[in-house]
């Protein structure tokens, strides 16, 4: 009996009990199709976290205001620590080698940013030219503003991308005026599209699509600043080399502390530990869902080896009958051996269709960032097949090693 003599065998042994046949694969199916959703969530969820922390840049250094309202000192007086400042933003720069640029910037949200009949809230940030590299705000039309606009106060502007459509569609934005507040302001650059940050991995829940850059000088000196807040809500250092941020980071603490009266009135972010942070815990992730992933698999090779092994006792005679006329032990054990896989491989491919359906509705209906990997795709279908060699071997050696005789006697 050659192969295809068994595989025709085969598939007629299955195709008569086609609906025991459907719920044997099932295991197979659903199991190819979780190992796909849950590789698809975790690729997903890794991409969106590098995806956010990017946002921050890889080799920057961020530092927030956390201003402490009331401090008693040894001598009880009450001190307040108001956070950050231009003079920390300058003795940054100066006195940490490690640091290229400090970029402080300061924030005001809901602003009402309108242009003739269209308006829009917005988050006005006054901050200095180098923020445009240390957070690649390269302007898809214009320039950034330079530092001949911070140090004249110009009432000059950069558009976030929404805030550019939402108010001139697709007109050209560059020379006109948009009010910013109760000011007008000439618009000299708009940024491109930039992704939402969700607050995961650290990132603050923002837009920066709706973020209209202006010289910090032109913020203090032009709008009404509380005086109680920090004079600056966030410094941006950016590092020489990578591979000393840490150092870096150490040493602006603790330059911070020795100009703060030991007072930590503010908050360190390394983007590059929450991404360290962020793949470790999605190789973790990855590793739990993929063990569920791989129960179903093995409950769906279990349910193979079940009805294989009754199909044998099913169809005992028929061996004895096809070993009578010729059939050898390698026969018989390559037909069962080929239905085992038939199931197993049918299943696989079943299940990767469902997988993609599965994918496609939890990133509909969940709203989740999906990426499916072809290479996990493989290795579910690799695995699924194995799965069939592997539970199917001892039904088909079983079933190859019956005698002859006794299966024909077998009722």
């Amino acid at each position: 009996m050659n192969f295809q003599e068994s595989f025709s065998v085969s598939l007629a042994g299955l195709t008569t009990h086609k609906l025991r046949t459907f719920l044997t694969m099932l295991g197979i199916i659903f199991g190819v199709a979780a190992v796909i959703a849950m590789l698809s969530i975790g690729a997903g969820a890794k991409q969106e976290a590098l995806d956010q922390i990017k946002l921050l840049g890889m080799n920057n250094i961020i530092i927030r205001s956390a201003p402490i309202e009331k401090e008693e000192s040894e001598r009880g007086k009450v001190i307040e620590a108001r956070g950050l400042s231009m003079d920390d933003a300058r003795s940054l720069n100066i006195l940490n080698p490690l640091v290229q640029s400090s970029v402080p910037q300061k924030e005001m949200a809901k602003v009402r940013i309108a242009r003739k009949s269209e308006s829009i809230d917005g988050t006005v940030i006054g901050t200095q030219p180098d923020l445009k590299d240390a957070l690649n705000l390269e302007p898809v039309t214009g320039n950034f503003f330079n530092y001949k606009d911070v140090h004249e106060a110009r009432r000059v502007c950069v558009l976030g991308y929404s805030i550019k459509r939402q108010l001139f569609l697709y007109e050209e934005a560059i020379g006109r005026e948009v009010k910013v507040g109760d000011l007008w302001f000439t618009v000299v650059g708009v940024i491109g599209s930039k992704p939402r940050s969700t607050g995961k991995g650290g990132v603050g829940d923002r837009d920066m699509n709706y973020d209209v850059y202006i010289p910090l000088s032109t913020l203090n000196h032009r709008f009404d600043i509380d005086k109680a807040a920090p004079e600056v809500d966030q410094l941006i250092l950016r590092v020489t080399d990578e591979s000393h941020i840490r150092e870096a980071s150490n040493l602006a603490r603790t330059l911070l502390l020795l100009r703060h009266n030991d007072f930590e009135d503010f908050k360190i972010i390394v983007p590059e530990e929450l991404l360290r942070q962020s793949q470790k815990t999605q190789r973790i992730f990855n590793i739990v869902m993929g063990a569920i992933a791989s129960i179903s698999l093995l409950v769906g090779g279990i349910g193979i080896m079940n009805i294989m092994l009754a199909s044998i006792l099913e169809r005992t005679r028929e061996i004895g009958v096809r070993r009578a006329i010729g059939a050898t032990r390698k026969d018989i054990q390559g037909q069962f051996l080929i239905e085992s896989v038939l199931l197993s491989f049918t299943g696989g491919l079943i299940g990767i269709v469902l997988g993609f359906l599965m994918t496609r509705m939890i990133s509909s209906y969940a709203q989740w960032k999906t990426i499916i990997d072809f290479g996990s795709v493989f290795l579910a279908f690799g695995v699924s097949a194995s799965v069939g060699i592997v539970f199917g071997l001892y039904p088909a050696r079983k079933a190859a090693m019956l005698d002859p005789i006794e299966s024909l006697r077998y009722e």
